[in-house]
Parts: structure tokens; sequence; C-alpha cells
């Protein structure tokens, strides 16, 4: 089946919706959005240009939930850029003396760096071959129910992003480096698990896995733009574009509450139970199908 192919308009819409609640639920919640949208493409049979068109989209409605949901939060992220700004051509720039905004956008940018060895090594190839395989896929899903069996499991921290020190910072970054590129391993799942392994408390682990998405999905975004312009994506994907990426918002907006809700009341045990079902089978209906 081609994706939204003219004569089936009403079924590409009803396919964009569905990709929509997809994108606004998986990324968020710890499940992997890339995971599961990579298998909902192999099931629909997705053209794949017009399938990354369609998710870069999807990504970047995402960070509108986020926006809306943590709008304090990256309200002070920019207090804290131009403050730093100003004490540095000022020459008061002094490390004991930052204050709590200005060291959180230090922290979330010492844990965006190790995601730049990982673009500039270029892997993109390889987790694009890795999405086509559901079999994969879903072995990748069984392990990160592990992870957030493990995260739930962590020892309870007292650590914030704001005190938590650059190291603690850096190890969520690397954590998020090396897992959550991986369609079938959140990256917010990762980043959970590396916040509770590294001492920060449930409720702010999330809180920094959130902050961590913006450049994250904001970067691969940008970078994967150029394919979007040369993958030839027409007209007659506007509408379902507009009627998907709407879905991803506001799907996303009740995605994050319900997250913030589990991580202040119950854990993660729902979706670390969930993850490794899916996973084997996806695994077991890769392997019937073969």
């Amino acid at each position: 089946m081609w994706f939204f192919e003219g004569e089936n308009r009403l079924l590409g819409i009803l396919e964009a919706v569905i990709y929509g609640i997809i994108q606004g639920v998986a990324e968020f919640l710890p499940i992997s959005s890339s995971g599961h949208l990579a298998l909902a493409h192999n099931f629909f049979g997705t053209n794949t240009e017009n399938a990354l068109a369609f998710d870069i989209m999807l990504h970047l409605a995402t960070l509108v939930s986020v926006c809306v949901v943590f709008r304090k939060d990256i309200a002070a992220l920019f207090s804290g850029f131009f403050s730093l700004l100003r004490k540095l051509f000022t020459g008061r720039l002094r490390a004991e003396g930052l204050s709590a905004k200005e060291r959180l956008f230090l922290y979330v940018c010492v844990a965006t760096l190790p995601l730049i060895p990982v673009k500039l090594l270029g892997l993109d190839d390889s987790v694009e071959a890795i999405s086509r395989m559901s079999w994969l896929i879903g072995v990748l899903l069984i392990i990160n129910g592990l992870m957030l069996f493990a995260s739930d499991r962590v020892s309870r921290g007292g650590s914030t992003p704001e005190n938590g020190g650059w190291l603690r910072a850096l190890g969520v970054g690397i954590v998020q480096a090396v897992f959550g590129i991986l369609p079938g391993i959140s990256r917010s799942g990762s980043t959970i698990t590396g916040g509770r392994i590294f001492g920060y408390t449930r409720e702010e682990a999330v809180r920094f896995s959130f902050l961590l998405s913006l450049p994250a999905i904001l970067g691969a975004c940008v970078t994967k733009l150029p394919d979007l312009f040369s993958s030839g994506a027409g007209a007659e994907l506007y509408a379902p574009i507009a009627v998907g990426s709407v879905t991803a918002a506001v799907v996303g907006f009740f995605a994050i509450k319900l997250l913030q809700y589990l991580s202040a009341n119950k854990g993660f045990t729902f979706f670390a139970v969930y993850c490794p079902l899916v996973g084997a089978a996806a695994v077991i209906a890769d392997l019937i199908v073969c």
C-alpha cells in the first residue's frame, strides 16, 4: 500500500490520525516512538519518502506539547542563557556564582554534547536499517522494558538537574546518545533511567528528560530537513501532515501529563511489562511472515 495515495485519500487521513496518536503517546511515554512508528510503517507498507516527511513533522508537533507543559522551565532556560551572556561580556562570570537557571541551561547543554559525535559518525543509515527489521525492533523493545524495570528499582536519589552537577548531566547525556537513538529503545525511557541511575528523583529525572528532548528532537529534525526537501513530498501530503501533527501535539500533551502523574505516584511497571510484550509479538510476527 502506498502511503496517502490519491484514490485512498480517506485511508490516508485515517493513517495520519493513527500515526499522530502513536507519535504523541510513544514520544513521551517510555515505550519508543521511533520503534512504534517503524512497526506501523512496516505494517502499513508506507512509502519511505513520504514516511520521512511525515515523521519529521510529527516530531516537530510533539515539541509543541513540551513547550506548553514545560513553558516555565523553558523560560528559565532562556533566562539562564541570556544571564550567562551578560555575565560573560561584563566579566562577572564565575562558576561558583551561577544561579539555578544558569546551571540548568549549562547542564542541558552538557547532556546534549554526547549526541554530537553520534551525528558526526553518521550512524543514521544504521539506525534506518534497524527500522526496517521488525524482529530487531522487537528485541530492542524487550531491552527497553528491562531498563524501565531497573529504573523503578534504583535507590531513590535526591538530586535535581539544577544542583546535580555537570557529571550527572553528562552521564544522562551519554545514556541518551548510546541507547536513545535506537528504534525500540525509548529516548525518554533511557534518559529517565539514566537520571535515576545518576541520582535524580523520579520526578526530576522525568523533568530533565523532557528538557533534553528539546535539543534532541529539534536537532534530529533540522539535520533531516535536506532529506525532507529532496524527498519530493507534494501538496497531496499537506492535509494528512496537518491532521497527524495536530493529533500528535494534542495526544502528546496528555501523554506528558500522564507520565508526570505516574512518576509522582505510581512508577513505570506498566510500561516495563508492555514493552516486552509488544517486542515479543513483533519478533514472533516477523518470524511467521518470513
